[in-house]
């Protein structure tokens, strides 16, 4: 959708369908024209990758994601944003928007049933409260994740990751964390 990182151009969509911020879900929604594009390749999205995107928001870098990869499943826990999809992904028909909660969502048959082929990777701008039980849950549902993978988190989280070893500064998370990915900075 032309204009999607401009703040007036969201503005209008969500006044158009009457969505107004959730506090109890943390939603922040990401829309620099500089940092979008960044994920979506450091994310993994490219010919041949099939991208699971948890939090949508209003679909900026799940177009970023969907101009790279051959597939992406963007799951969006809040039901007020799927009308709000349906128009700022429209134009691409790689994307299919999945209203769920990923905490509930088995992945393993998301996977086997919509990214037959491809190389599974997964893209997300998280708030913070819900950063490490979700990617424990990834964790779980995949534990043989392949080293390339790449998973961006919040800044802290991934430097949590880089500091295995410093006593003091590692959450339950790191540990299992720092033997399956790689953390980068992309700011």
């Amino acid at each position: 959708m032309e204009g999607l990182y401009q703040i007036k151009t969201v503005n209008e969509i969500m006044q158009r369908h009457g969505f107004s911020f959730s506090k109890k879900l943390g939603q922040n929604f990401l829309i620099n024209p500089a940092v979008c594009p960044r994920i979506a390749e450091m994310g993994g999205a490219e010919k041949g990758a099939g991208i699971i995107e948890i939090g949508t928001g209003v679909g900026v870098l799940t177009h970023e994601l969907a101009k790279r990869a051959d597939k992406v499943c963007a799951i969006e826990l809040d039901e007020r944003l799927i009308p709000v999809l349906a128009e700022t992904l429209a134009e691409h028909d790689n994307v299919k928007i999945i209203n769920a909660d990923i905490m509930q969502t088995d992945l393993k048959k998301l996977i086997d049933e919509e990214f037959q082929g491809l190389n599974v990777a997964v893209c997300a701008n998280l708030p913070y409260y819900i950063t490490s039980p979700i990617i424990m849950r990834l964790l779980e549902a995949h534990p043989a994740a392949e080293q390339d993978q790449k998973r961006r988190a919040e800044q802290d989280i991934a430097e949590e990751v880089l500091a295995v070893g410093v006593q003091g500064q590692c959450r339950n998370a790191t540990i299992p964390l720092s033997e399956c990915l790689h953390a980068k900075n992309i700011q």
